[in-house]
């Protein structure tokens, strides 16, 4: 029922990959560039501090299946943009900025784990295992509680972490487990792979299904409605059962912010990239790498702040799709546009309920779950809607913002002295 593992031979050579998880190599790549980046909030800080767990680590060492080109995995993904990070972090700094991140590379595979062995040593970064890369060739499920404690002692007062469990199917990471990292350490991050695809191709009314359901932590996810009958009753019957599944894992696993979207393949998407985390900042780096490797993703629903509005509750459900089509939306010009006059008739009258105002940070927190938008095209539709007279954005030194490059979290969104919308 889920994607097949890779196959790590006992004689050292490179499992095969395809082109979608080289996708989300380089995205893993640009995410953790712009989010080391967004940990240094001033020029005087000189330690950055953080831990980067891959519980499914994998071999380290590919071959691409089209192309035949050596690729490296998630381990190098990791390891080289802390250093590209670390490069641009310290240009035009007198002292340098140290890097204290501690890496947690966790196998079960026995041939896939002496791969990753071999491969660090050969690319230079045999010094420090045991140092700062610890390896272990076991579960993630059996190390998690080792590296949580590791983790809370090294930075008691937050926990700065990331983990990337990129399990083979939907079901060997529970959502419990999450929710666990989540009451253990608050400024976690957790990326996780869902193989929603193969889960809807094999979903039945049969005893095998409730129980992997149970095993992923979301038993009622369909609400009590039975497979046959979702089938029989929805015009897209995939598209509510993914409704469902979003709603109900993102809640089991007790994240405050999250976004969820298709990986593409061949054109489309059959497994879900979920970024959780307890911070709207954490959420939209995610979001803003989403729309710069727009090639990479996919979404089927709206393009607004409520992007799946109707998705398995409302016979309005086909509504959705805000323009975007059986296509989906794909993150690129079209969609961005899409976002920008969407949340320009959207958010006004969130805006005007308030009658002293809010601030854009209380804005975007409360309402970029709902949407595909980072703080980008957020920014832009209030530029707009200030053009437009309908809004007035007013800094805490009460100086107008008449750009979206100036807005700022603290700044207050306030309905126009003159409106021409009439909200």
């Amino acid at each position: 029922m889920a994607r097949k593992p890779y196959q790590w031979p006992a004689d050292g050579k490179p499992a095969v990959i395809q082109q979608h998880s080289v996708a989300k190599h380089d995205v893993l790549r640009a995410y953790m560039i712009d989010y080391i980046q967004t940990l240094v909030v001033s020029p005087q800080q000189d330690q950055l501090r953080l831990t980067v767990v891959d519980g499914f680590a994998g071999g380290g060492i590919y071959v691409h299946d089209t192309t035949r080109q050596t690729v490296y995995g998630s381990p190098f993904a990791f390891l080289q943009s802390a250093e590209a990070a670390a490069e641009l972090l310290n240009r035009g700094r007198q002292k340098p900025l140290v890097m204290n991140i501690d890496y947690f590379f966790v196998e079960l595979d026995a041939n896939a784990h002496a791969s990753l062995q071999r491969t660090l040593v050969a690319q230079g970064y045999g010094p420090r295992i045991g140092q700062d890369i610890r390896l272990f060739n076991s579960a993630f499920e059996s190390q998690v509680d080792p590296i949580l404690q590791f983790i809370a002692k090294k930075s008691p007062k937050a926990g700065r972490s990331i983990f990337l469990l990129d399990q083979y199917g939907y079901s060997d990471v529970p959502t419990a487990q999450i929710r666990g990292i989540f009451q253990a350490l608050p400024a976690a991050e957790v990326i996780l792979t869902f193989n929603v695809d193969s889960f809807l191709t094999y979903a039945s009314d049969s005893e095998t299904t409730k129980k992997t359901l149970a095993d992923i932590g979301i038993p009622d996810a369909l609400r009590g409605r039975s497979i046959e009958d979702i089938k029989r009753s929805e015009k897209d019957w995939r598209l509510y059962i993914q409704s469902c599944l979003y709603r109900e894992l993102v809640e089991a696993c007790g994240a405050r912010y999250y976004t969820l979207f298709f990986i593409r393949t061949e054109g489309h998407g059959d497994y879900w990239l979920v970024h959780l985390s307890q911070h709207p900042r954490a959420r939209d780096v995610m979001a803003r790498v989403h729309w710069s490797k727009n090639n990479y993703f996919i979404h089927y629903g709206g393009a607004g702040i409520d992007m799946f509005r109707g998705l398995g509750y409302s016979a309005d459900r086909d509504r959705a799709f805000t323009g975007q089509g059986a296509f989906g939306f794909c993150f690129d010009d079209l969609a961005g546009e899409s976002s920008v006059t969407t949340l320009m008739e959207q958010l006004p009258p969130l805006i005007y309920a308030h009658d002293d105002g809010l601030s854009f940070g209380e804005l975007f927190a409360t309402t970029c779950n709902l949407s595909p938008a980072d703080s980008v095209r957020y920014k832009e539709a209030l530029e707009r809607l200030v053009q437009h007279k309908e809004i007035d954005i007013v800094g805490q030194d009460g100086a107008r913002r008449l750009k979206a490059t100036t807005i700022t979290d603290k700044d207050q969104l306030l309905p126009a002295t003159q409106k021409t919308f009439g909200f």
